[in-house]
């Protein structure tokens, strides 16, 4: 059981387990073939440091990318990036690739894109490579202290 799986659990949140090949870089396209839904559906977690080094969250449609520049304006910094895979694993406790918003090592602040909400099931990472749970989007808001951005940018075909 994962720390993911058990924060669920304890909280009494319903999911459906998924489980699938994970593939090294077939991100969320990958996940969301696998389990036949859509790439919009399959919510992913980064892990990303403001310029002061401080740690957060991001959840992000499978099919978008974070405006690092527009999420930096929302927080009030100068630049927010991705973490290194040596600091999200410290912060997380996750591998790359398996990382949950749920039972991280440390508690992060959480942000989520706000058309997240709108969806009526979402697949999330379960806290380890090739398994997402399936769940209502409002589920988050009652396990997380989540704040919604608007700051998602379209993926260009390709890319």
């Amino acid at each position: 059981m994962t720390p993911a799986v058990r924060v669920l659990r304890e909280n009494s949140i319903p999911f459906v387990p998924h489980t699938y090949t994970y593939e090294e870089h077939g991100g969320t396209q990958a996940s969301a073939l696998a389990l036949n839904v859509s790439e919009h559906q399959v919510i992913k977690t980064l892990v990303m440091e403001t310029d002061g080094g401080k740690p957060l969250l991001v959840l992000m449609h499978g099919d978008f990318e974070v405006s690092t520049n527009n999420f930096a304006r929302v927080l009030g910094v100068k630049k927010v990036e991705p973490a290194s895979l040596a600091q999200a694993l410290k912060h997380t406790g996750y591998q790359f690739g398996g990382t949950s918003p749920f039972g991280t090592r440390n508690r992060l602040p959480v942000y989520a894109e706000k058309t997240i909400f709108d969806l009526p099931r979402i697949y999330i990472n379960g806290g380890k490579r090739g398994f997402l749970v399936e769940i209502m989007p409002t589920d988050l808001q009652s396990v997380l202290s989540i704040v919604e951005v608007d700051v998602a940018i379209k993926v260009s075909p390709g890319s």
